[in-house]
């Protein structure tokens, strides 16, 4: 690796971290020059404008989504375990930050939601493939006989993205110590009510090579 990219990657850290503790739209070049050490210029000379740092910084973010949550979840057996394990390591991205806006990637959806531009056009192709995952894990579990056939996944898809959303409402802006466990019986319910009746179930196994989950880096 090169030295420019070295110096790249170590922006994209620090600006990871920043857009996690005060939102997309108050990063700023001068401001991460100042933290990263460099001089306004020099970190100018690597991104040569502000908004090219925030898509930059978007595709770190899903790259480290991609690391820290598709790619444990996919090693789940396919299924309900695969989303299971979805809806886990989605929980343990938000839970286990103490960053004062969450998810990056939903918080930029509330400051990006009525404005046009490639920010906003990245923030919904991102979350966008999150979702069509979460379709795609609830197609495979009605295929190995885990959810009921009559199963809309579109809608499925949809009432956990919501679940996601509200937890983080819940824990974020509104403090509820109760958010993950309200989320969690949330979640219950949802896969109780796309059950398949268990004559239909294939056998959850052991253990089983991981496919390819939904990339987003």
């Amino acid at each position: 690796m090169t030295k420019g990219q070295d110096t790249r990657d170590l922006i994209l850290r620090a600006a990871f971290d920043e857009i996690r503790a005060t939102g997309l739209e108050a990063l700023s070049i001068g401001g991460l020059a100042r933290t990263v050490g460099l001089s306004k210029s020099g970190l100018f000379a690597h991104f040569r404008s502000k908004e090219a740092l925030q898509l930059a910084v978007l595709d770190y973010a899903a790259a480290e989504f991609t690391q820290q949550v598709m790619l444990p979840a996919f090693k789940a057996p396919r299924g309900e375990p695969r989303v299971r394990a979805l809806f886990e390591q989605w929980v343990a991205w938000l839970d286990a930050s103490d960053h004062a806006i969450g998810c990056v990637f939903v918080a930029g959806a509330s400051e990006f939601d009525s404005r046009e531009g490639p920010v906003r056009r990245q923030i919904v192709d991102t979350i966008g493939q999150w979702i069509a995952a979460l379709d795609k894990a609830a197609a495979i579990a009605v295929q190995t006989g885990h959810f009921r056939e009559t199963l809309d996944t579109a809608q499925f898809a949809f009432e956990l993205e919501g679940i996601f959303t509200g937890f983080h409402l819940f824990r974020g802006l509104l403090g509820e110590p109760q958010a993950v466990t309200r989320s969690r019986r949330a979640f219950e319910a949802l896969l109780a009510r796309s059950r398949a009746a268990p004559e239909r179930a294939e056998p959850i196994a052991a253990s089983e090579s991981p496919s390819s989950p939904a990339s987003f880096s």
